[in-house]
């Protein structure tokens, strides 16, 4: 019995890419976000394959364009987890993100404490805030602590993209960033619920970057 040929597939990567994209605008429902949160949501899409995903998007009114001009300024870019870190697109930074997960201090820090390292990692963070892009995409602690962070008083970044996913605070943790970021005076992107991760949190990161060079479907 001879084997079953190979299905034929498209090789050419950019052809994927724009065929990628004419599929999501053609499933996604996109009509009430603008231009450049459409190119998020997108991203958000593609990196999870949920067309659906673009209803539980959430945008403060200044977020594309502060992320943006932070970005444009070569502002931090703030890391809640390595993965999220790796995921950001490095030729269009000059300047690697921060992530200090798993500095050797943190843990330290977590057991003197008593709380996560995702928490304890922010504290290292105060340094770098002011007027920095956000990444947090793994732990709701962290995301609960910066908000914490901010209501103390601690230095405003232009940007919060916060998408971390799970089953204990995840949730939680982005209806508070989205019910509270007025409130903060910092401008915020969210995937409401459960689902979120490292993938769409730099996916979203990485959209930005790529408004700033005109890369636009």
């Amino acid at each position: 019995m001879s084997a079953a040929s190979p299905q034929e597939y498209i090789a050419d990567p950019s052809h994927i890419e724009a065929r990628s994209f004419e599929l999501i605008r053609q499933e996604a429902q996109l009509d009430h976000l603008s231009r450049y949160e459409q190119q998020v949501a997108m991203r958000v899409i593609h990196s999870l394959g949920m067309p659906e995903l673009a209803q539980h998007l959430r945008f403060s009114g200044t977020a594309c364009a502060a992320g943006m001009q932070a970005l444009t300024a070569q502002a931090p870019i703030l890391c809640d987890a390595e993965m999220v870190k790796e995921g950001v697109t490095k030729r269009m930074i000059s300047e690697a993100p921060l992530c200090f997960l798993n500095h050797p201090e943190t843990p330290k820090l977590a057991a003197q404490h008593g709380e996560t390292r995702s928490m304890a990692a922010l504290r290292q963070w105060e340094p770098h805030l002011e007027g920095a892009v956000v990444l947090i995409g793994n732990a709701p602690t962290a995301l609960f602590r910066l908000i914490e962070m901010l209501h103390g008083g601690a230095a405003k970044p232009a940007l919060i993209i916060g998408m971390p996913v799970g089953f204990v605070g995840a949730a939680e943790s982005k209806q508070l960033l989205w019910e509270q970021h007025q409130a903060l005076g910092v401008p915020c992107i969210t995937l409401l619920g459960r689902i979120g991760g490292s993938a769409v949190t730099a996916a979203s990161c990485n959209a930005l970057l790529r408004c700033i060079r005109g890369e636009l479907y």
